[in-house]
């Protein structure tokens, strides 16, 4: 029906349109019950499809009908021009939202994977997004030395596009936040800002006097070379969690590079590597990273504890999936004696665009009942949630208030 109720009749031009779509979802088998031909256009768009998701049945990538002789020819191993090729035209027949999803959909295969990165020629045509380069720390050290200064160009993409995304709204936010830090409410007079004065004494008008009596003064504080807040960024290195560490990885730069913050990263499997000293570079941090192995988050929480010079001042963002491959008992023991020393413990099950995490609920029961906040977080929130654990605000009210749903 439409808007004024009038019965829609099927065009034979709509009828096609129905037909087409019905039998690209179906894909075409003898048993998809439309019966119909696509034309040459949706014939090349429906083998971009059936290339991808029916590579496990077929047990091949065999794409285009040049396949065979480019293999040969090219001496490169089956199916590798052909998936050159398929990059090059899925971006031909889709938009980039969904060529975003079929290329993140093929990596998931570890064969397609492998193939899509390790011929430098093939990675040059894939697209440059935070899946990709996940792909490509997971796979680290495996990547040949002839496709490494391709990887990095591809890294050096996505960041440079991240950075301009996020970059200005981090520090808009956290500078905000440092400056409402750093004011004194018991300011010497010399040191009063009276236009911050004035503004926070209006409710306190009295009208016969015409006058403000000011029952708060905000001065504009001491400078000092010590940072406001130290920031330890605690990052999980499993395999599941790629993009969060892209992401932490591309905050972690940002935050750096401003004053008044200390910011150090720790990432870690069984393993801890102190990559503070690549936020400089956030393309050599990502390198740094090598995704896979094991869990142990109590020795990472144990090496974050000698980083703490100023518990008071000091945010702890962990981001992990909870998954203890450690000493489980000792793991909570040090994240509840953080929280006791006056660390702010923050623990973020994910930092991704998707926002639906795999995660131990036990041990995120344990942390929210021990003053923890445990969410996932989105990458456009971030920041705002930095700058509200900078004020000491609480995080679980600023979680609720933005409608994310605390574990």
């Amino acid at each position: 029906m439409n808007q004024n109720n009038d019965i829609e009749i099927e065009t034979p031009e709509s009828k096609q349109q129905n037909l087409e779509r019905w039998r690209l979802m179906l894909g075409g088998e003898d048993a998809d019950g439309t019966g119909h031909q696509l034309s040459e256009e949706l014939t090349e768009l429906d083998q971009t499809l059936s290339a991808l998701y029916e590579f496990e049945r077929k047990g091949s990538f065999d794409y285009g009908p040049d396949e065979k002789k480019k293999s040969r020819k090219g001496g490169r191993g089956k199916g590798t021009p052909s998936i050159a090729r398929w990059l090059g035209d899925i971006r031909k027949y889709f938009p980039q939202s969904v060529v975003n999803v079929m290329q993140a959909d093929a990596m998931k295969n570890e064969r397609l994977k492998e193939k899509m990165i390790m011929e430098p020629e093939i990675l040059e045509k894939a697209e440059a997004d935070v899946h990709l380069v996940a792909s490509l720390m997971e796979m680290g050290k495996l990547i040949p030395e002839k496709t490494k200064e391709t990887a990095r160009m591809v890294v050096k993409k996505v960041v440079d596009e991240l950075m301009d995304k996020l970059e200005q709204k981090t520090i808009a936010s956290l500078s905000g936040a440092l400056d409402k830090s750093a004011r004194s409410f018991r300011p010497r007079h010399n040191e009063i800002n009276w236009s911050a004065t004035i503004k926070k004494n209006l409710k306190h008008y009295q009208p016969e006097y015409k006058t403000i009596i000011p029952e708060v003064k905000v001065g504009y504080g001491k400078k000092s070379k010590r940072s406001l807040k130290d920031i330890i960024l605690c990052l999980d290195q499993s395999g599941s969690m790629g993009e969060s560490v892209i992401y932490s990885g591309i905050f972690g730069a940002v935050m750096a590079s401003l004053p008044n913050v200390k910011t150090k990263m720790v990432v870690f499997d069984t393993q801890i590597a102190d990559l503070t000293e690549e936020l400089e570079d956030p393309v050599d941090l990502l390198f740094g990273v090598q995704l896979g192995g094991g869990t142990d988050i109590n020795k990472a929480l144990q090496y974050c504890e000698t980083l703490v010079e100023k518990p008071d001042d000091t945010i702890l963002v962990l981001v992990t999936d909870l998954c203890e491959g450690g000493d489980l008992q000792q793991m909570k023991k040090r994240a509840l004696s953080l929280v006791e020393s006056g660390v702010q413990v923050i623990c973020l099950l994910a930092l991704d665009d998707n926002g639906t995490p795999w995660y131990d609920k036990q041990n995120a029961t344990f942390f929210a009942n021990n003053n923890i906040p445990v969410f996932a977080c989105t990458p456009d929130l971030f920041p705002d949630m930095m700058a509200s654990a900078i004020q000491k605000n609480d995080i679980k009210t600023w979680a609720s208030e933005n409608d994310i749903v605390l574990q």
